[in-house]
This record gives structure tokens, sequence and C-alpha cells, in this order.
């Protein structure tokens, strides 16, 4: 897959674009286990490069989606766009739900969870069913809000707990 269209490392912009104040930390882990089913919460979760979570019902195949991130931040946003309290994050149905780190910041760049190598692809924009999710107006509090895809570069096991740390740029 070729790389992702970022400015040089070696560019202002490059510079600023790679620096982040601190590693995040995955605070859920869901998966999809069929269509139309709730999510399930669990502490660990398998990833196989080309075939995204085991357990998980989306498995990938465009080499952009095989595993979707969400901001642990943007969770009272999205429920005060959508008129709610709270929102849980299965609700949302992304598979990791993490803090600390931005997760724009990610796309076109190689980040650790755990033993697992990821690199963020494109931005997992919400669904028609965030409308049932959320109610009336559902799909619009979660733009710009949906989150993050990323592939697998390197599987192996992620947990709740893990750091998110973004890996070194080629070339800086």
């Amino acid at each position: 897959m070729p790389a992702l269209s970022r400015p040089p490392a070696d560019s202002p912009l490059g510079q600023l674009m790679s620096t982040l104040p601190r590693a995040g930390r995955v605070e859920w882990i869901g998966l999809r286990p069929a269509r139309g089913v709730p999510m399930r919460e669990v502490d660990s979760a398998e990833a196989v490069v080309g075939a995204g979570l085991a357990g998980d019902r989306y498995k990938g195949g465009s080499g952009k989606r095989d595993v979707t991130l969400l901001q642990a931040e943007h969770l009272p946003v999205i429920a005060a766009l959508a008129g709610h309290d709270a929102v849980a994050p299965a609700t949302l149905r992304r598979n990791l739900m993490v803090s600390g780190i931005p997760l724009v910041a990610l796309k076109g760049r190689r980040f650790r969870i755990g033993e697992v190598v990821l690199e963020g692809t494109v931005p997992c924009d919400p669904c028609s069913r965030m409308e049932d999710a959320l109610g009336p107006g559902g799909f619009n509090a979660m733009r710009g809000h949906g989150g993050l895809c990323a592939r697998i570069v390197s599987g192996g096991t992620l947990r709740v707990g893990d750091a998110v740390v973004p890996l070194a740029e080629e070339g800086a």
C-alpha cells in the first residue's frame, strides 16, 4: 500500500505534525460479532494482518479499515450535540476508544498499541446507523468526531490500558 500523502518530515509543517505531547491510552475495546447485534466489550483483542480483529464481523478487505478508533475526549461532545447526557462507546460502534492523543495526528502514520503496529488511513465517518443509535441528528452529531480507521501492519494482542505510541517517521 502506498504511503499516505504527508508533508516532508523536515519541513516546518512536517515538524509540527510529527510533534505530539504524550502517548495515548486504550480505554475500551469492542467487537461487532455480527451485523445488527450489540458490540461486545472485551479486555483484549487479537489483531490479525489483513483480517482485522479476531471476533469482529468486519474483516477489513480494503486495507484501510482493519480497526476503527474513537477519541475518548469526543464522547461528551457527541453526547451534547445529540442531546444526551452521555454516550457509551459501544453505541458508536468503533473497536477502540483511546484517550490522551489526538487521533487526527495519527492519520498517515504508524503507531504502536501493545504488540500491534497500526497505520492510520482515513477518517471513520459516521454512517446512517447513528440516527438509530443516537436519535434524529445523530449522524450530524458525529460528523468530525467519528474517529480514525487504521490498517494492521503487524499483528498481536491489544489490551485495555495499552499505550498508543506514534512511531518515528521514515526519513525523519
